[in-house]
């Protein structure tokens, strides 16, 4: 099955974006696509403990919902180390299916077989 590769720039400050981004990549991994979500910019947040959370809009579902089910299907984020040691963040608050990775790590995940992508 083909890999899902989901980008994502924005975090809480556009919550029904980063909601978006979730749906499709829950889904991707529910599937059973091997899923990776690569976290740049303020996104980098989602990735810390406790910061998934809240809900974006009315009918919305809960982004720590999202979170839980995006990790009970096996996805995976790939954190942006530029972007996450500029703002000073704590390794040791990542969630357990996050590591520090850039882009070399993501196209190395991709292979030569590549992958469908989404960019929110």
């Amino acid at each position: 099955m083909q890999k899902a590769a989901i980008s994502l720039t924005t975090g809480l400050e556009d919550a029904e974006k980063v909601t978006v981004a979730f749906l499709v990549a829950v889904a991707a991994a529910e599937e059973g696509r091997p899923t990776r979500m690569f976290l740049t910019k303020e996104a980098v947040r989602l990735a810390l403990q406790g910061t998934a959370d809240g809900v974006a809009c009315d009918g919305c579902p809960p982004l720590q919902d999202l979170a839980k089910r995006y990790e009970q299907a096996g996805g995976r984020y790939l954190v942006c180390p530029v972007c996450f040691h500029a703002r000073k963040l704590e390794e040791s608050q990542l969630v357990t299916n996050a590591e520090i990775a850039g882009t070399v790590p993501l196209w190395q995940w991709i292979g030569d077989d590549g992958a469908v992508t989404f960019s929110y």
